[in-house]
């Protein structure tokens, strides 16, 4: 459907709009996608924080030297479930 309307204008020699977005809108978006970009950073990176804080062993010795994989597994998951969680709260 979109392709037809862009082929629509370039055939009526329009210059094709941007979901009919204007300028002032696109910059809003932007902006807000740049600070929700900020704040879901903030709050993964203090989540895993407290992850690493509370391990009583070292995560970059578990996984990199002693190859543990069941634990780079769980990580990968929690980083994973924090990330929906930020976006299901920034979607609302």
């Amino acid at each position: 459907m979109l392709i037809q309307t862009f082929v629509a204008q370039a055939a009526a020699g329009a210059t094709p709009a941007v979901r009919g977005l204007s300028a002032t809108e696109v910059e809003h978006v932007l902006l807000s996608t740049a600070a929700f970009t900020l704040f879901g950073l903030l709050v993964f990176a203090l989540a895993f924080a407290i992850i690493v804080k509370a391990t009583p062993f070292s995560i970059r010795k578990e996984i990199e030297e002693d190859q543990n994989v069941a634990l780079a597994v769980v990580i990968g998951a929690v980083i994973i479930g924090i990330s929906l969680i930020i976006a299901a709260a920034i979607q609302g």
